[in-house]
């Protein structure tokens, strides 16, 4: 789904502990979520077995007070919400 229409902010980027590497922005603005859903990927399941299937990115999207939202994220997305909480205060 596409974000709100407004200025983003650009939050950089982190390498994830896999060589991954995210790339994160914020917009202020209203997303209803209700009919949010993901992109999927596919691997092997059962490992070795042979057969390859389809799993969503994410399987649920919501809204969560800052605290609630560092303890669900995983640990290598938090410093994104630290540098949002920095712009938020300046």
């Amino acid at each position: 789904m596409p974000p709100p229409t407004a200025a983003r902010l650009d939050l950089g980027t982190i390498k994830q502990p896999s060589g991954k590497v995210l790339t994160v922005f914020a917009v202020a603005g209203t997303l209803d979520t209700t009919d949010a859903h993901s992109n999927t990927f596919d691997m092997e399941w059962p490992k070795g077995s042979g057969r390859i299937q389809s799993f969503p990115e994410i399987d649920r999207v919501g809204w969560f007070p800052i605290a609630e939202a560092r303890v669900k994220l995983l640990k290598g997305h938090v410093p994104f919400l630290d540098r949002l909480l920095q712009h938020a205060d300046s």
